[in-house]
């Protein structure tokens, strides 16, 4: 009888590429649930009776969830495997979104915002976990690219799809469309992601120096460029996307929610696509930090060209007073998207800096920064759209980036 053949191509994305796209299906609802504010903020305020600068406090509650699920959940996936942590996280989602479509009032809404953002902490690392156990520093780059783009869809389903859903049916449904699919993916988990027993770092060791060892690795000097710029990245894109991108398409340009739902398209195509083409220039490229610094910079002018194309801007103003037209915000949001999606490469370059015995604590220091930053800027940009409008939001979240891509350009030249 002839000897089998060595496993090919085929074979491999079978036995690694389908769970890490599996797995990225819940990094993709975790995606629709942090965006789906964004086009439904108005009804949701009227609903539970909060303002729109209160229900971004509410929603803020989401990330700090999420951010402190960071350092547990990296322990977890080390302890428990990955299988395990993927299908906890699932039921806890289910729970939340049950609770968001049901509960009443600003209490409830909290409620379900926190334990939502307890069952998402993970629905990113899940995948990037086993991607950095199962390929190579080179391979990485390229997948967590691809993790991401998948990931990211959840945004295209939150724009037109989610608001042609809410114009329709009110925005409770979007809750419960977020509870099916959460069951829909636990199903999927079941056959195709295989459990790991504990790695080496984790036999014998206490949780509590487990995550003092997340702790110490985020703040090294390796990993301190990254996890500065990642602290402004992803609370950058999260702040124009699930939250204020809406409110200025209908606030400031007067466009109707399907509408804005539509104008918000080509930037979450850019957000899904941008990071596999990041991943592929990456490899080809070599020059990842250079990436980083000229997507950050980009996206950060884009959004200072939004602000000051508004009506009575100073852009405005210099093209004779008059008002610029929609496609114009539509194309600098599709700019920022376009580079600001080169933020996976922040997960590329900590697991290359990191001996790979810590590859997944680094990954979980790094997550916890993007969602720390995008509790904590989320949290800032509510009073300052009280006090001084959505172009102030804009201006505060373009300074942010250019402050934080300095910092990264200044702690990382010599590496």
């Amino acid at each position: 009888m002839a000897h089998r053949r060595p496993a090919t191509p085929y074979r491999a994305v079978l036995l690694f590429g389908v769970p890490l796209l599996v797995l990225a299906l819940g990094h993709m609802l975790s995606n629709l649930l942090r965006t789906l504010p964004a086009v439904a903020i108005d009804v949701i305020g009227a609903d539970i009776g909060v303002t729109a600068a209160r229900l971004a406090s509410l929603t803020g509650a989401y990330h700090i969830a999420f951010a402190a699920g960071q350092i547990p959940v990296g322990v977890a996936l080390d302890r428990y495997g990955v299988r395990t942590v993927a299908l906890t996280l699932l039921s806890i989602v289910t729970v939340g979104a049950v609770l968001a479509a049901t509960v009443g009032g600003a209490s409830g809404f909290l409620l379900a915002q926190v334990v939502l953002g307890i069952g998402c902490c993970g629905m990113l690392l899940c995948p990037m976990t086993l991607a950095a156990k199962l390929l190579t520093p080179q391979q990485f780059g390229l997948w967590s690219g691809l993790i991401q783009g998948v990931g990211n869809a959840g945004m295209l389903l939150s724009a037109s799809p989610l608001a042609w859903l809410i114009e329709h049916h009110g925005w409770r449904a979007g809750f419960w469309a977020a509870a099916i699919f959460a069951v829909g993916i636990a199903v999927l988990v079941m056959p195709f992601v295989s459990n790991e027993g504990p790695g080496p770092a984790a036999t014998g060791r206490t949780i509590r120096s487990e995550a003092r060892e997340v702790v110490r690795i985020g703040l090294s000097p390796q990993l301190r460029g990254i996890v500065v710029l990642a602290f402004s990245s992803f609370a950058a894109a999260i702040a124009v996307r699930g939250l204020w991108g809406g409110p200025w398409l209908m606030d400031v340009r007067h466009l109707g929610r399907i509408e804005a739902g539509n104008a918000l398209l080509p930037l979450t195509v850019a957000l899904v696509v941008g990071p596999m083409l990041y991943g592929v220039l990456d490899r080809r490229s070599g020059s990842r930090r250079h990436l980083l610094v000229v997507g950050h910079l980009v996206a950060a002018l884009a959004l200072l060209a939004v602000a000051s194309a508004r009506p009575g801007g100073w852009l405005s103003q210099s093209l004779g007073g008059g008002v610029l037209p929609v496609g114009f915000d539509v194309s600098a949001f599709l700019l920022f998207g376009a580079a600001i999606a080169v933020q996976p490469l922040l997960f590329a370059m900590g697991r290359a800096v990191v001996a790979p015995e810590h590859a997944g604590k680094a990954l979980a220091a790094i997550n916890l920064s993007f969602f720390a930053g995008a509790a904590v800027v989320q949290a800032a940009t509510s009073p300052i759209a009280a006090a001084w409008g959505l172009s102030a939001v804009m201006v505060f979240l373009g300074a942010v980036l250019l402050a934080a891509t300095w910092a990264f350009a200044v702690l990382t030249r010599q590496g």
